[in-house]
């Protein structure tokens, strides 16, 4: 995005020197970033206890980080143009590195909210900067290995997160959760000031009037979609009235960029490029399938399996590992197989792996997660490296600085509606699920008399053990029906790749 049409001047890729360096560099910056999204889970109950906050305002720790990252992302474009690559980058890794210190260092709710918030508007431009120039750097044969490693650090990050966070908080306390980024920040800053090269500023106007239009719809969206299910949805007013105003502020934007006789702050040439297009849709989808994923697997686990924490981390870990090999090889393939075929492959993998999740059991061990997680990561792998690829393989460099910020704007947003819909869907289907195997409860019904004695209906203890073995199945149910859910979504989006433009060698 850009508030103008003057953009940074394209780096050319054969005069780079110290590539490798700059790629480690933006590598580390990304990981951190990606780590965050997800860190933080698993020590949202130890940081309640220490900082005296309710449940409903704990989940503010997590909100305030990704609505700050949700308004600061669409910036990225116009803040490159007027300052340079290099500065907004630098800028952004010593910004999102104090703000952890100081999210290790609060001492009550409303400095570690505030501290998030700065964390999540310095990490906003993380992801698409550092998208932006592994795209730069390389030439074109070597933009498939580029993009293979970017989003390795883009998928296991959110992956490893909660691994390491519980492994964090277990054998030291919920702050090394944020202090961990201090190392890898130092390195990051090092090696940006060192290694990346400057790009030439090209002034810029603001369109002040798209971007606060923009901001509110994306804000009130994410607010709206994470407090949701807190509040019950449109039951509550607050919900109601976010809707409407992310509504009306998303409607007020569309008209102004469409009607816009100069400059407006969303460059509508990016609507030009076919694959663009496809690639931020597919992407949505893809950050709906991931994210909504990974946010039910540790509560299923953990809630209802009774895993611990670390053994948790340890099951869904193969996942990772699938991720990063699937990576690997389809950086050595994206140049010789048409990318369409590598993303058919990811999304009937990933599709397979929805299906075997929907044959777990409350009774089973736990191959069939760690199978169906690292087919899965996999599938993720072989989906997230072409379609990077694809969508940027014919945009015109100029247009990178606008289009990353949208690409992973799409993705964040995906990820928030797939969560919110996955978990209204395992709230009613488990309600469902519990009205329908109560009704079969009565002292007279076969299934009850063959039940243990632990369970006698005619002891208090014995239906409140029963209530508690029937909600536990009904809950099952409803993690059931969203991976039918997830896996039906992946089977449709196929048909898009149809749509994609490949170019010939």
């Amino acid at each position: 995005m850009s508030a103008g049409r003057a953009h940074t001047a394209p780096i050319d890729p054969h005069t780079v020197e110290h590539r490798g360096m700059i790629t480690v560099a933006i590598m580390l910056a990304t990981i951190m970033q990606a780590l965050d999204t997800t860190i933080a889970n698993v020590a949202l109950p130890h940081m309640q206890g220490s900082l005296q906050a309710s449940q409903d305002q704990i989940t503010w720790v997590l909100t305030s980080y990704i609505v700050a990252a949700a308004i600061a992302t669409p910036l990225t474009g116009w803040l490159c143009s007027k300052w340079g690559r290099k500065q907004v980058f630098m800028t952004a890794v010593v910004g999102f590195t104090l703000a952890s210190a100081l999210c290790g260092l609060a001492g009550s709710l409303w400095q570690i909210v505030a501290a998030r918030l700065l964390q999540g508007v310095f990490g906003a431009a993380l992801v698409p900067l550092s998208q932006a120039v592994l795209l730069d750097i390389n030439p074109k044969d070597k933009v498939g290995q580029a993009m293979a490693l970017w989003g390795a650090g883009i998928m296991v990050g959110p992956i490893l997160g909660p691994m390491l966070g519980g492994w964090l908080t277990e054998s030291y306390n919920w702050r090394w959760v944020f202090y961990i980024n201090l190392p890898v920040g130092a390195m990051a800053i090092y090696g940006i000031a060192r290694y990346l090269p400057q790009t030439r500023p090209a002034a810029a106007r603001l369109d002040l009037f798209g971007f606060i239009t923009l901001s509110l719809g994306v804000g009130l969206l994410q607010l709206f979609l994470d407090r949701g299910e807190q509040l019950d949805w449109f039951s509550s007013i607050e919900i109601r009235a976010e809707m409407i105003a992310s509504a009306l502020a998303f409607a007020f934007f569309s008209v102004h960029t469409w009607t816009s006789l100069g400059n407006s702050f969303f460059n509508r040439a990016l609507l030009r490029d076919r694959n663009f297009v496809i690639g931020i849709t597919l992407a949505f989808i893809v950050g709906m399938i991931l994210y909504a994923n990974m946010a039910l697997q540790p509560s299923l686990l953990q809630g209802l399996m009774n895993y611990p924490i670390v053994f948790t981390g340890i099951v869904m870990a193969p996942r990772g590992i699938g991720t990063m090999f699937a990576m690997m090889v389809v950086g050595r393939l994206i140049h010789r197989i048409d990318p369409r075929a590598i993303m058919a492959l990811g999304f009937t993998l990933t599709a397979f792996s929805l299906y075997l999740m929907t044959q777990l059991t409350l009774d089973m061990d736990s191959t069939l997660i760690v199978v169906s997680g690292t087919i899965q990561g996999l599938g993720i792998g072989f989906t997230f490296v072409p379609l990077s690829v694809v969508a940027f393989s014919t945009l015109a460099p100029n247009l990178r600085n606008d289009g990353t910020p949208i690409y992973s704007l799409l993705r964040n947003i995906g990820a928030s509606v797939g969560i919110s819909i996955v978990q209204a869907i395992l709230s009613e289907s488990t309600t469902r699920a519990h009205a329908k195997l109560s009704e079969a409860i009565t002292p007279f019904s076969a299934a009850v008399q063959n039940l243990p004695p632990l369970f006698n209906v005619q002891s208090p203890t014995g239906l409140g053990l029963l209530n508690l073995e029937i909600n536990r199945q009904a809950t099952m149910i409803g993690y059931l029906s969203d991976f039918h859910l997830m896996m039906w979504l992946t089977l449709l989006a196929m048909p898009m790749l149809l749509l994609v433009r490949v170019r010939k060698p």
